[in-house]
């Protein structure tokens, strides 16, 4: 309120919009010199109704701005993550370890997620505990067994993280399935795993997180794929594709249905990434013709990934609502 006096002080003194001066809102600083404008009330007829019909649909609550807003100091522009916990599925490795480390750097407590290379997810916990003695930003982490493609596996996560921390801040929906066949050859079992694991549980995982988040300031984000936009489409790839639409449009409507919370949901969504699952099956002129694609002559690395993760889910990205974000160098254009 400080600021507004004294940008309204300021507008006073340097303005004169048509020999009239701007007067502060605030009731406080007003003297009672200036008298408002007063419009014309409509009036309403007798045939009009004075109320809405009982079985009228009921608009939305309207949240004032001010309630929702975090922050409208300087420190709105912070992406630190001090204080946070945040739970990133499939984060013993690849782009996920990246995402568990760029947000344990900003001060975040992370859980990291394996399913059978503790070995692995103990060193994405071990590189986020250094990061204390580096520059002391109260980071932690904890490594957590959880098949993340099942919904009891990422209730764990969630429980784990409230057990250890009580609360959840951030949630980001990582783990998922990419498979490739013609038409042909797609059974329903095949079809209905990309479902379950791509979009069923991410779903399903928000619905657990929201009650265990701040409001306002969670964060939800999913992870979609840069596949979704790429023309011509990728050959073979009908129940990929087809999960990660569906899940850009998830976010989209949840991000419409939490918004009034405070709460943000929007979708990551990178390029080819130089990770073993990328490469599995590849000859490398298959990866080089890839990288070629791209105007920087080269696929993405987890580490190009991880740090839109991590501004998403800052305290700066909170005007970030409903928005699916492309990280892949330009590969779509």
């Amino acid at each position: 309120m400080a600021g507004l006096k004294s940008l309204a002080s300021s507008l006073r003194k340097k303005l004169h919009l048509g020999g009239r001066q701007c007067h502060s809102t605030d009731p406080s600083t007003s003297n009672g010199s200036v008298e408002p404008k007063v419009e014309p009330k409509a009036s309403m007829s007798p045939a009009e109704p004075t109320s809405a019909p009982e079985d009228a649909p009921k608009l939305p609550e309207v949240v004032p701005a001010a309630e929702m807003v975090v922050s409208t100091s300087p420190q709105l522009l912070s992406t630190s993550l001090e204080g946070k916990v945040a739970v990133v599925t499939g984060s013993s490795r690849s782009i996920g370890a990246a995402i568990a480390k760029a947000l344990g750097s900003q001060g975040a407590k992370v859980v990291v997620n394996y399913v059978n290379d503790s070995s692995a997810a103990q060193s994405v916990v071990n590189e986020i505990k250094a990061f204390n003695t580096k520059e002391s930003k109260g980071c932690d982490a904890i490594a957590v067994q959880a098949d993340a493609s099942k919904l009891e596996g990422g209730q764990k996560l969630l429980a784990e993280a409230t057990k250890t921390w009580g609360q959840v801040d951030i949630l980001v929906l990582n783990a998922g399935i990419m498979g490739s066949k013609p038409l042909a050859e797609v059974d329903e079992d095949f079809f209905d795993s990309h479902f379950e694991i791509n979009v069923k549980v991410p779903v399903f995982l928000a619905k657990a997180a929201v009650p265990l988040m701040p409001t306002p300031g969670g964060r939800i984000i999913f992870f979609s794929s840069s596949l979704t936009g790429l023309t011509p489409v990728l050959p073979n790839a009908l129940t990929y594709v087809a999960s990660k639409g569906a899940i850009e449009q998830v976010a989209r409507v949840l991000a419409k249905d939490l918004g009034s919370r405070g709460l943000t949901v929007n979708t990551v969504s990178p390029g080819p990434v130089d990770t073993p699952l990328f490469r599995a099956g590849k000859p490398e002129e298959v990866i080089k013709k890839i990288a070629a694609q791209n105007p920087n002559n080269r696929v993405g690395l987890p580490e190009d990934i991880a740090p839109m993760v991590a501004f998403v889910a800052s305290p700066a990205a909170q005007w970030i609502n409903g928005q699916n974000l492309r990280v892949n160098g330009g590969a779509v254009l």
